[in-house]
């Protein structure tokens, strides 16, 4: 049996290149092995099968999975490990910046220690070690240069970039034993493929521009996402200085009224930093910010809010994004505040600026870790002032981000999390919007699917 799958892309990125792109991401887990599985805010074994700690977190050892082999026969060992994880301390995203692997092992020592298994030490604790290697996907490159070896359960048998891939079951008692995965860019014509028979799933199709070309015939499937679309605020200068002012720019706008004007009502409406599928947000206990206007003005005045503020897009990515951001300017107006919006057309160059803080007064942009650890680091602290930080300071919250990255307990740490979340959803550093509901349709006679909260389409 052949199963066809129509996805957005059909692409081998190289070793060390991390990506939210959902197409992506389901060819990687079918051919390739993450070195530890991201379920929901918690970590289980992959291709490292077992680790251990010193108490304190600065000492780790991982054993990998026995047995584990690369689909041309060679072993995979502690070596390919080892290197997999330093290309990713070396590694740029798709604009060609940084990935700030590299600050959170810093003067990491990387060992291998045999064949099997792997040490890793670090100055500092590291509690979220297993989370951040959850990102990294081993992998080799094949005779033909393509980057297509993996220890998955499936081999690459044929591949045209950008195009097609066919791929085969290693177990021969495997069903389906072979993949047939092809690009289509356009979400009409991924539902259109499987519609005719072309293709037995298709993954992506809440881009469809109406609910009312579903064809009623096939079987859906939908799952909400860790991204969290929303905006930076300006926290250097400017009216978000004032916590007032970000605490009423979220009472402002109506995230909802975005999600079922924009989105068919495929969105979950966001109550902090992360997603409800991040470690600490179910104990969090959160719900969203209600949209209300009069609070919002009240806000803003006791905030000293004059002026007109920018609001800065993207013509994409996140999908809609000039739709939103009129929406936005529209609320603001009717809590009193004026906006106008100023759109960037070169999405790479609008990320990099993004990355230097030229925001405007409150920016677009989306979320992507699946990491609470990541977020914090990356985008909130203060003290870190990683890449995407916008001038955010609260000293209530930094001895509690510092406390949660040291708990070894995994049940403790969500608890510490959960406190950081909480008092996020208080004192907001950005305009919370939404998390995306992600859509895929399959044949009535196709195989059991379903897509998980990364946006992976998996066999179940």
């Amino acid at each position: 049996m052949v199963l066809t799958l129509a996805l957005e892309r059909v692409e081998f990125l190289p070793l060390g290149r991390v990506t939210d792109d959902t197409s992506i991401l389901t060819l990687r887990s079918l051919v390739f092995e993450p070195l530890c599985h991201w379920r929901d805010g918690r970590v289980e074994p992959g291709l490292l099968a077992a680790w251990a700690h010193e108490e304190d977190g600065r000492a780790w050892q991982f054993a990998l999975r026995p047995g584990a082999t690369f689909h041309d026969g060679a072993a995979c060992t502690a070596e390919d490990v080892a290197e997999t994880i330093g290309a990713h301390l070396r590694g740029i995203d798709m604009f060609g910046m940084p990935w700030p692997y590299a600050r959170y092992l810093a003067n990491a020592r990387i060992t291998p220690e045999g064949p099997g298994m792997l040490s890793i030490s670090t100055p500092e604790p590291v509690a979220d070690l297993p989370e951040i290697l959850a990102e990294f996907f081993v992998m080799r490159a094949a005779p033909d240069g393509g980057m297509t070896l993996g220890t998955g359960p499936y081999r690459v048998t044929d591949h045209a970039p950008r195009s097609h891939a066919l791929l085969e079951a290693v177990d021969r008692g495997r069903t389906p034993s072979r993949i047939r995965l092809v690009a289509e860019p356009d979400p009409q014509g991924r539902h259109r493929m499987v519609a005719e028979g072309a293709a037995d799933a298709a993954t992506n199709l809440e881009r469809l521009p109406e609910l009312r070309m579903r064809d009623p015939g096939l079987r859906w499937g939908h799952a909400a996402n860790t991204l969290s679309v929303m905006y930076y605020l300006e926290c250097r200068r400017g009216a978000f200085i004032h916590p007032a002012a970000r605490r009423a720019v979220n009472l402002a706008v109506d995230a909802g009224a975005i999600i079922d004007t924009l989105f068919h009502g495929l969105g979950v409406p966001a109550s902090t930093i992360v997603s409800p599928f991040h470690l600490g947000h179910r104990e969090a206990g959160l719900s969203p910010i209600p949209h209300d206007p009069d609070a919002a003005r009240a806000l803003f005045d006791q905030a000293g809010a004059t002026g007109e503020l920018v609001i800065r897009t993207p013509l994409h990515m996140p999908e809609r994004a000039p739709q939103i951001s009129e929406m936005i300017a529209h609320d603001l107006a009717r809590a009193g505040i004026s906006a106008r919006i100023q759109t960037e057309p070169d999405r790479p160059d609008y990320a990099r600026q993004v990355g230097r803080g030229q925001i405007g007064d409150l920016a677009i942009f989306d979320s992507s870790p699946h990491s609470t650890f990541r977020v914090l680091n990356d985008k909130i602290s203060a003290t870190v002032q990683g890449q995407w930080w916008q001038g955010f300071e609260d000293p209530v919250l930094e001895p509690l981000v510092a406390e949660a990255a040291r708990t070894m307990d995994i049940e403790a740490r969500a608890q510490a999390y959960a406190t950081c979340l909480r008092r996020l959803h208080d004192n907001p550093p950005w305009l919370y919007l939404f998390h995306p509901v992600e859509a895929f349709a399959a044949r009535p006679d196709a195989p059991p699917l379903a897509l998980d909260h990364r946006g992976v389409l998996a066999l179940v």
